[in-house]
């Protein structure tokens, strides 16, 4: 832990250089059995690409901060789905995209917001929410998983849901025995956030499944992908994805899409500058954990307060998947962005925030009562 990203000064770099570096050191070409690259050379070039984005970002009017913390270190493709009626009065789809109310800040449960990242992507993909999220006051931290971003570890050797979490139970772990968070869990990050209620519960004060594998008891991670990727042993023997990084007699270890597969599977609406940000990120991803079931028990995982953001134009987890996810572990709310790819944190930024600033303005009911979910819907139009 301990790991953070920096904002380069603007002279040590250039766009089009930066974007050449990546591509003959890029980290995707080491996974491909390219030359490897030394720990240092990796975080210089994740360090010289984030620094690219942010710089791109305020050049096209918007703001950064000068630090990130990192506190540690396909699908078919589906129309856009429809939105379902809101349970909220009349209030009109783009509610969320009115200018939000001035944050009390005294009135908050927790003003600290943990990001949790999806499989391949690090803490790097949420620099623009933890720009807006600073901006309201909040104290937002990004956190590298286990063979993630810039921490080193062979993603071939992560053997389970736990390994792939430690960052984060780590960090909960060592908060003060008084301090709740915020979680947030894009994608297959979910289940980080899924484990974590389970392992820490009074450490977390709400949970955000953004896109993400909120799943039940017994069930894994992929299966909420099994009905457009196929069956789990189908996928397993046929995947021309698989990462076989302990030998081809082994069992795969990981899953690696080509660059056009990741750009059709999770970056529709997502702008250029930022695709070629992930271009040069991304890690292959590991598959153990993805493929671990998980216990969740009422008592632990059932006391946080859960909150499920859907994206509309998904082609990587489509708008039926994820209605499907919702009615079969209703959250307490569901929140929808128009628009948005699986990344949201890229296509639709703003839309993204106001809906965080939200959730984290919500106050715990006096009562909470076991099995009751309000199934309330909001929905935001226009990043």
């Amino acid at each position: 832990m301990g790991n953070a990203f920096a904002c380069m000064p603007r002279k040590e770099h250039r766009g089009a250089a930066a974007v050449s570096r990546s591509k003959r050191m890029g980290s995707a070409r080491s996974a491909r059995g390219g030359p490897k690259l030394t720990p240092a050379e990796e975080e210089l070039l994740h360090r010289q690409a984030l620094a690219m984005a942010i710089h791109q970002h305020l050049d096209s009017g918007g703001s950064m901060s000068r630090r990130i913390d990192a506190g540690a270190s396909l699908s078919r493709r589906m129309a856009p789905g429809s939105t379902s009626s809101r349970r909220r009065g009349d209030l009109p789809d783009s509610v969320t995209n009115a200018k939000p109310a001035q944050i009390v800040l005294e009135n908050l449960e927790t003003k600290k917001i943990v990001l949790v990242h999806g499989e391949g992507f690090g803490a790097w993909c949420w620099y623009k929410t933890i720009s807006h999220l600073e901006e309201a006051g909040l104290e937002p931290v990004a956190l590298d998983l286990t063979g993630s971003g810039i921490d080193h570890t062979n993603t071939n050797s992560i053997a389970t849901l736990g390994d792939y979490s430690k960052p984060l139970i780590d960090y909960l772990d060592k908060l003060p025995e008084d301090e709740k968070v915020i979680l947030v869990g894009h994608s297959c990050g979910g289940a980080c956030v899924s484990y974590a209620l389970e392992h820490c519960p009074k450490k977390i004060s709400k949970a955000v499944f953004l896109t993400a594998t909120m799943v039940k008891d017994g069930q894994r991670p992929f299966d909420v992908f099994s009905e457009e990727l196929r069956s789990a042993d189908v996928f397993l023997q046929e995947s021309q994805f698989l990462v076989y990084g302990n030998g081809k007699d082994k069992p795969p270890t990981g899953l690696m899409f080509d660059k056009q597969q990741i750009k059709g599977l999770y970056f529709n609406q997502t702008p250029s500058k930022d695709m070629a940000l992930a271009a040069v990120s991304m890690r292959p991803i590991p598959l153990a954990p993805i493929m671990e079931k998980l216990s969740l028990t009422p008592e632990k995982y059932g006391t946080v307060r859960r909150y499920f953001i859907q994206t509309l134009d998904d082609h990587m987890l489509s708008p039926d998947a994820q209605e499907k996810l919702v009615r079969e572990n209703p959250p307490d709310v569901i929140f929808k962005i128009k628009g948005s790819d699986h990344c949201p944190f890229f296509s639709k930024p703003q839309s993204l925030n106001k809906i965080l600033l939200e959730i984290a303005q919500i106050q715990a009911p006096a009562a909470l009562l076991p099995g009751k979910a309000s199934s309330e819907e909001t929905v935001a139009e226009k990043s």
